[in-house]
């Protein structure tokens, strides 16, 4: 592996009608929405273990006896934990902390993210080994889709307010409270709604169409 001393933590729900992709809602009804989480999170782990860059853990909500979850450590190289806490923050925390008793670095990410690619990843873990504090990967619409320590910093999580698109600004102040070095990795974008969702679709046609026609039409 590349990055022996580092970790890869993704977040991720069970698969459950009308408990996931809810904003996908009603373009699409509660079966395709689970349908399409289970898509991206597929494409989130072929992503991830791309290479042999770290070890990867899969934090599953509510638990990991889903057979999505069991699945998925059957196929891919990774290990299943279980997310604990009230609220993301807390979740989040938690999952670094574990993390931290076990490496040196640590990414977290969620698992509906079409534009984080694998070098992303690896700049992350490069730009923590060469001494920032805080690696973050910002969103369009105003959060972020990544973020790498170094450390534990609870300040980060605790008593932020999520899905709002001042979370990210609201991170880099918290950061530079804490006389934290951050980097910002490329702005992404992630799947919320209907509408990301087609342009998700988009990318993968054009992928394929791609593959057909050889390196010289759109690759990415």
């Amino acid at each position: 592996m590349l990055f022996p001393d580092s970790v890869l933590l993704i977040f991720c729900k069970a698969p459950i009608p009308g408990q996931v992709k809810t904003r996908l809602q009603p373009a699409l009804n509660a079966e395709q929405a689970t349908n399409a989480h289970r898509q991206l999170a597929k494409m989130t782990l072929d992503r991830a273990v791309q290479q042999p860059l770290c070890p990867v853990e899969l934090y599953c909500a509510p638990d990991a006896n889903h057979a999505f979850f069991q699945d998925c450590a059957r196929i891919y190289p990774i290990t299943l934990h279980e997310q604990y806490g009230i609220d993301l923050g807390i979740r989040m925390h938690l999952a670094l902390d574990s993390a931290f008793s076990r490496y040196r670095y640590a990414l977290l990410m969620g698992c509906d993210c079409p534009s984080l690619t694998f070098n992303d990843i690896h700049q992350a873990f490069m730009k923590l080994r060469e001494g920032h504090d805080v690696v973050v990967a910002p969103a369009e619409d105003g959060g972020y889709v990544m973020i790498g320590l170094n450390s534990v910093q609870p300040t980060l999580f605790s008593e932020m307010v999520w899905s709002n698109p001042q979370v990210m600004a609201n991170t880099r102040r918290r950061a530079k409270e804490s006389g934290l070095s951050m980097y910002e990795l490329a702005m992404q974008w992630d799947v919320d709604t209907y509408q990301d969702w087609q342009r998700y679709l988009e990318v993968v046609q054009l992928k394929q169409q791609s593959k057909k026609t050889g390196p010289s039409s759109f690759n990415r």
